[in-house]
């Protein structure tokens, strides 16, 4: 077979990095950055280079499985495996109802623009409620905000970082990130552009990150984002600085808001946000005065107990300063494809339309929270979940309680697990299926053409054949609707026509959105226009502008009045429960945050070796003045705990951390089936967080996994053995 050079793109994170693989005799033996990509120019980070590693990795599953009852697994076909899955939900359909039976998706789900249509199709066949994804630990409150704002929870702006003299980043740490909800390659190059060109980043966070270190930091404590920005809300309508044209023009409920935020002057909330008044005020002034500003919020704003209300604020300061949709602020990016339309279609592009059976929480994007699933699988009545299936996802580690979930999942009839390794969650399944890399499968970055900072598009072939007998995630749901008799498509004659064996592929339908969309060649009406047929032509993909058009929200805005709501009702509540917020428990004195690491990537890059090269360990980052009051020294083993549980990690002692506040990154703690995984060590950092479904966010269902009231202790060293006679 020789050797060749194939072009693709990275599908880890949003970026979405060109690479070049080298295949020799149809086996992916390096990795590394493509040139020639417009918009990454030669770079990737690390994970993406060290997915040949995931591809090749012996661990990895690549035969459907089936757990004996000693627990041990042995290789079945998949006609084997697929006939008694759908067989035995079958059962469940017909004596508890299709309601009976879920879905769990976790983030690499994203990065597919087949899974994710197949699993709505599958569920929405189905009539079953039950679908949970990753975004409930994740972003799934900047969706819910969005919905309020605009009454679409997929308008989400992005910051016109070419265009702004001013930014202002709220829990986001792009340099290791690599962003979120804004795919730009090179956005280090980006916030560096800005302050060449006189302008100015500001980095909001309790961590001095390494993107802070870059540029301005102004440190803040965890949760403290929302009363930092009711405070610049606060100081900029008192003070006059609002742009009252912008706000008369886009906006309604502006007088509302303006009451609202009176009550939080900056020197009522500093003790809770951990700026100081004066800084807030200047803060506030800057933003006002500055030709063009942007603010943006990520995760970081997330995962604490007002995440919603944070990234509602956000947009709301963009409004009043005059930035929202405009250039140079926060704008809303268009795909060239219909994605609007195809979510609205699919019944996927909702908020609100349906509430959990447990807590009551609304779907956001048709998904319920994930901290509810023990709960729905435990809780009698009606729509029990009695059957899951889990794809590209492990909430064993992901979701808080996961002793609770595993519980849970032992009284489950069935739990499938659809990955490439033997994660914590698939150790527990009745069946593994083998899944594909991205290395294997064509894709178009479906879910991200809205969020690219240049209008950009792309498409990729296989770069090599499945391993094994690794099959795709939509291929694995076609074979199982046609062996339980559904149909599957959006709309219910599309159904009919599945079931009558009109079954259009992934590849038939991006060629279908492609021509059909804005850019699309509409069958040869349009010579320029857009096809797969073309877009092959472009292995290194297409950019469509140079910026996103500004001056767009109003069409685009899905309430009747065509206006932004400032003052929902629920928002107005989320108010009255912040006056309500109780203080941290003084016998818990720190503040837990998360962190993303350049060599991590959620929990499932921990079994490649070139990522975790040089003694990586598992630690907890703590100040100085901190791990002295405690009695800490580094590398010392701790004890962290919280009200809900403890972890032991050793001590990492640096000036980064803001006094008071510590930092343990998610995903470690394996003890699935990958050994190198399992061998780094380290903690689920979730069993710190609440299980109870009670103390998820109300507004979309999200865990609280930010700002976590902790204390530290020393674990005492064992004591030397004896020495011997």
């Amino acid at each position: 077979m020789g050797t060749s050079q194939v072009i693709t793109y990275c599908r880890i994170c949003e970026p979405l990095c060109g690479l070049v693989a080298t295949v020799e005799d149809g086996t992916v033996t390096q990795l590394r950055p493509d040139r020639d990509h417009p918009l990454s120019k030669g770079f990737a980070c690390p994970k993406g280079i060290a997915m040949a590693e995931v591809q090749n990795d012996p661990d990895r599953v690549l035969h459907p499985l089936r757990r004996r009852p000693d627990g041990e697994f042995e290789q079945v076909s998949w006609d084997e495996a697929l006939e008694d899955i759908a067989g035995r939900l079958s059962r469940l359909r017909a004596e508890h109802g299709g309601d009976s039976i879920g879905w769990y998706f976790g983030n690499p789900a994203a990065f597919s623009y087949s899974h994710p249509l197949w699993i709505a199709q599958f569920m929405a066949a189905l009539g079953s409620p039950h679908l949970y994804s990753a975004g409930s630990q994740d972003t799934n409150n900047r969706f819910a905000a969005s919905a309020l704002l605009y009454g679409s929870p997929v308008l989400v702006p992005i910051p016109d970082l070419r265009r702004t003299d001013l930014l202002l980043m709220l829990g986001a740490n792009p340099l290791v990130s690599h962003g979120s909800l804004i795919t730009a390659p090179r956005i280090k190059d980006e916030l560096a552009a800005i302050e060449r060109r006189g302008g100015r980043v500001i980095v909001v966070d309790p961590r001095r990150t390494e993107t802070a270190r870059l540029h301005e930091h102004l440190p803040i404590l965890p949760e403290g984002d929302v009363w930092l920005l009711l405070s610049l809300l606060q100081v900029i309508f008192a003070e006059g600085l609002a742009d009252e044209a912008a706000i008369a023009r886009q906006a309604r409920g502006a007088q509302t808001l303006r009451r609202l935020v009176a009550a939080f002057p900056p020197e009522r909330t500093e003790r809770r946000s951990g700026v100081p008044a004066a800084a807030v005020r200047e803060l506030a002034r800057d933003l006002a005065a500055a030709e063009r500003a942007a603010v943006y919020g990520r995760i970081g704003t997330c995962l604490g107990r007002f995440g919603t209300l944070t990234a509602f604020l956000i947009d709301a300061l963009c409004l009043v300063t005059g930035n929202l949709d405009r250039e140079g602020g926060a704008i809303f990016g268009r795909s060239p494809l219909h994605v609007d339309e195809l979510l609205r279609l699919s019944g996927k592009g909702t908020y609100g339309k349906t509430f959990s059976r447990v807590g009551g929480y609304p779907d956001v994007l048709g998904t319920a929270p994930a901290g509810v699933m023990a709960e729905e699988i435990t809780t009698p009545g009606p729509g029990r979940l009695r059957a899951l299936l889990v794809s590209g996802g492990n909430p064993l580690l992901s979701v808080p309680g996961g002793e609770r979930l595993a519980a849970a999942f032992e009284r489950l009839e069935l739990l499938v697990c659809i990955d490439f390794y033997l994660s914590e969650t698939a150790a527990k399944a009745h069946y593994v299926l083998p899944a594909t890399t991205f290395l294997e499968r064509e894709d178009l970055p479906l879910p991200f053409l809205q969020n690219y900072l240049v209008p950009y598009i792309t498409w990729t072939e296989p770069v090599v054949a499945p391993r094994g007998q690794a099959r795709q995630e939509w291929e694995i749901i076609e074979d199982l609707a046609r062996r339980m008799g559904l149909g599957l498509g959006a709309l219910p004659l599309q159904r009919l026509a599945h079931r009558l064996g009109v079954r259009p592929t992934p590849r038939m339908l991006a060629d279908l959105l492609l021509r059909t969309g804005r850019r699309g060649d509409l069958f040869g009406l349009r010579r320029d226009g857009l096809s797969l047929r073309r877009l092959r032509r472009f292995p290194h993909g297409l950019v469509l502008a140079d910026h996103h058009e500004a001056g767009t929200l109003r069409r685009r805005i899905v309430h009747r009045d065509k206006r932004v709501h400032l003052a929902p009702p629920e928002i107005i509540g989320e108010f009255r429960r912040l006056q309500r917020a109780p203080e941290p428990p003084p016998e818990l004195p720190l503040r837990l945050i998360g962190l993303r690491e350049l060599r991590s990537h959620n929990s499932w890059m921990h079994n490649a070796p070139s990522l975790m090269r040089g003694k990586r360990t598992h630690r907890v980052r703590v100040n100085p003045k901190d791990a002295a009051a405690c009695g800490l020294r580094d590398g010392a083993l701790c004890r962290v705990v919280s009200a809900h549980g403890s972890v032991e990690l050793p001590v990492e002692i640096t000036d980064e951390m803001t006094e008071g506040v510590v930092a343990v990154p998610h995903g470690w703690g394996h003890r699935g089936g990958w050994r190198v995984a399992n061998a780094a060590g380290g903690a689920n950092v979730n069993a710190l967080a609440s299980a109870d479904p009670g103390d998820l966010e109300p507004l979309a269902g999200m865990a609280h996994l930010n700002g976590l009231a902790v204390r530290l202790e020393p674990v005492p060293e064992p004591a030397s053995a004896a020495p011997k006679a």
